[in-house]
């Protein structure tokens, strides 16, 4: 599997519950933070939840 990078690009405030959960879960924690994480299926899952809030690259 690959790897991503994930950026957190736009607020959580007034945004529902879950998806602020969503974005905890993976690891984000304030504006323009990124992470490093593998592709797994359940990534993936999170990662579409919020793809609205996200910035995602492949990293090699």
């Amino acid at each position: 599997m690959g790897k991503l990078k994930i950026t957190l690009v736009r607020s959580t405030i007034k945004r529902p519950k879950d998806q602020k959960a969503t974005i905890t879960a993976l690891g984000l924690k304030k504006m323009h933070h990124s992470v490093e994480v593998e592709a797994t299926p359940q990534i993936m899952g999170m990662v579409n939840k919020v793809n609205h809030l996200l910035n995602v690259e492949e990293v090699k």
